[in-house]
């Protein structure tokens, strides 16, 4: 029950290969959870134990390792044949006399895949330093790598296929973000509001349904509002305050985010006012972000106009965002900023977040887009505007 033909993991499965071989690599042991899916299909709630998918340059198909429990979930989600997915005996699992990369270097040794150089993501999540020690120590023949991002970057370029899961998840954040402005009203407890947020992005629509997002939403209130990564509490939502609503519809891992800041009653004049230049900037930038054009001249197109009114932004506006498991949408590879010099290509998607952040109050109004031949298309329909509720 793959989510793709499986043309489309040969195709990717291939891409991974010519690049390992531009780095000089005979294995790749991808741990990345978002990764192991792209490869093979894999999809579960089952990485906060060591699994892997294995990529050899001189192996048809990839290898699948997770713990034996999970190999029922590893034959109903790929696309793989039995000789190439293996389970791995509970002893392993938080024990502390034995670590699951043993029993995963002695798989590739039986395998004749321990004697090369081997590829690893050492700054994935959920690749540990104890994942990397009992690895290293298991293969003493292999020569190790750090060959993180070598997947995350083939996946900055989507195909059609997962474009059209993105648009879907685009109408998923609709419908959440509509759920979300509705039921925040002065005295509703926050928990109450993420209860009909989640409830929205699950049932989804009469097509398809929803599935949990790689972040929780994020909901902060009041003061709250100076940092973007609150998420909510049991207090209730106060007249005369904002919140900053920021969520993402998730369709078959592939998220589409939004962001927007609601005010109940009046808002002030600088919240208002900012609001109002962020939606400049943002789509002066949108403007500006077409194939060739860099990260960093998109962020200048978003400079020139926010400096004219004194607004400034330190941190990042932006990164590719698409196929994802907790606790991050992004992909980790381009960021709209100064000094990222990646030039955009069709079917790149982003999401544009330029958040400002002050001591006690901030304003998020973002857009998830594709790069297409002519320019950025976005995904969603949805008013970039500082709502304001009476």
């Amino acid at each position: 029950m793959t989510a793709f033909e499986h043309s489309e993991y040969r195709r990717r499965i291939d891409a991974t290969k010519n690049r390992m071989s531009e780095r000089g690599l005979d294995v790749l042991v991808a741990a990345d959870t978002a990764n192991m899916n792209y490869l093979s299909g894999y999809d579960g709630w089952s990485f906060y134990t060591p699994q892997v998918v294995v990529v050899a340059v001189d192996k048809a198909d990839p290898i699948c390792i997770v713990r034996g429990i999970d190999l029922g979930g590893a034959r109903f989600t790929t696309f793989l044949n039995d000789e190439n997915l293996v389970g791995y005996p509970d002893d392993y699992v938080q024990a502390t006399d034995c670590h699951p990369m043993d029993f995963i270097a002695a798989e590739l040794e039986r395998r004749g895949l321990g004697n090369g150089v081997i590829g690893v993501e050492m700054d994935s999540y959920y690749y540990t330093a104890a994942c990397h020690q009992a690895l290293v120590a298991g293969l003493p023949n292999a020569t190790f790598t750090n060959a993180n991002l070598l997947v995350n970057w083939l996946r900055v370029i989507k195909s059609d296929a997962e474009i059209a899961y993105m648009h879907d998840a685009a109408r998923l954040v609709e419908k959440t973000m509509q759920a979300a402005i509705d039921v925040i009203e002065p005295g509703v407890r926050q928990c109450d509001a993420a209860a009909v947020i989640h409830h929205a992005s699950y049932t989804g629509t009469a097509e398809f349904g929803g599935e949990y997002t790689a972040l929780v939403p994020m909901l902060p209130s009041g003061p709250g509002t100076s940092t973007p990564h609150l998420t909510w509490s049991s207090e209730p939502f106060n007249s005369g305050e904002a919140t900053i609503i920021e969520l993402a519809g998730c369709r078959n891992r592939y998220h589409c985010p939004m962001a927007r800041t609601l005010h109940l009653g009046p808002p002030p004049a600088r919240l208002a006012d900012t609001a109002k230049v962020v939606v400049e900037g943002l789509n002066a930038a949108l403007d500006a972000a077409k194939p060739g054009v860099t990260c960093e001249q998109v962020v200048a197109a978003w400079t020139a106009v926010v400096s004219r009114h004194g607004v400034s932004k330190d941190s990042r506006m932006g990164y590719s965002t698409g196929l994802n498991y907790p606790p991050d949408w992004g992909e980790h590879t381009l960021s709209l900023r100064a000094g990222d010099t990646t030039e955009l290509q069709p079917n790149m998607t982003i999401h544009m977040i330029p958040g400002i952040w002050q001591d006690d109050w901030g304003v998020e109004i973002s857009e998830c887009f594709r790069v297409t031949e002519t320019g950025a298309e976005p995904f969603c329909d949805v008013p970039q505007a500082l709502i304001v509720k009476d």
